[in-house]
C-alpha cells in the first residue's frame, strides 16, 4: 500500500484574500461578457444587494446604510461589487468607494474605504479608510460629507 506524503506549506494569501480575488476575477469575466453581448452593462445594484444580502447582522446593517447614503449623496456612483464586496464607481466603472465586512476578514471592525480616484486629497495627508462600528447621525453626516467631496 501506498503511503501519501504530505507536507505543511505557508500559504500567502488568507482563504478569505483568495476568495476575494476568485470574485474579482468574475466580475471582471461578467462585465466582458455584458461588453460582447451589445455593450450591456452587467445589473451593478442587483450584485451589491446581493453580496449584501449574503452578509449578517452589524455587517449588513452597515452595507445596506451606505448604500442609502450613496444613493442620496453621491447618486453620480453606481453601485458594483469590488473583489466580492459592496462598492460604488466612477464614469469609467473603477470602485470611488468600498465597504468591507469585518466578518469577511474576521476583523473586529467593517470599514469604508476610498480608492485613489476618491477627490479627498487634503495637503500632504488624508485618511483613505475608516472603522465602522456604528451608523448614527452623526457618522452618516460625516460619511455624507466625505461622498460628496469624493465625487467632486
Amino acid at each position: 500500500m501506498a503511503t501519501r506524503k504530505t507536507t505543511k506549506t505557508s500559504q500567502s494569501f488568507s482563504d478569505d484574500e483568495i476568495e476575494a480575488m476568485k470574485d474579482k476575477v468574475a466580475e471582471e469575466k461578467a462585465e466582458k461578457a455584458a461588453r460582447r453581448k451589445g455593450g450591456k452593462k452587467v445589473d451593478g445594484e442587483a450584485d451589491l444587494l446581493a453580496k449584501v444580502a449574503e452578509l449578517n447582522g452589524l455587517d449588513r446593517e452597515l452595507a445596506e446604510g451606505l448604500h442609502a447614503l450613496v444613493k442620496e449623496h453621491a447618486p453620480s456612483l453606481a453601485p458594483k461589487t469590488w473583489y466580492g464586496m459592496p462598492a460604488w464607481a466612477g464614469e469609467d466603472g473603477k470602485a470611488v468607494c468600498f465597504f468591507t465586512p469585518g466578518e469577511k476578514f474576521k476583523e473586529r471592525y467593517a470599514s469604508l474605504g476610498f480608492n485613489t480616484s476618491a477627490k479627498l486629497d487634503d495637503g500632504n495627508m488624508w485618511p483613505t479608510s475608516f472603522a465602522l462600528l456604528k451608523l448614527g447621525d452623526a457618522e452618516k453626516k460625516q460619511i455624507a460629507a466625505l461622498l460628496k467631496k469624493a465625487v467632486g
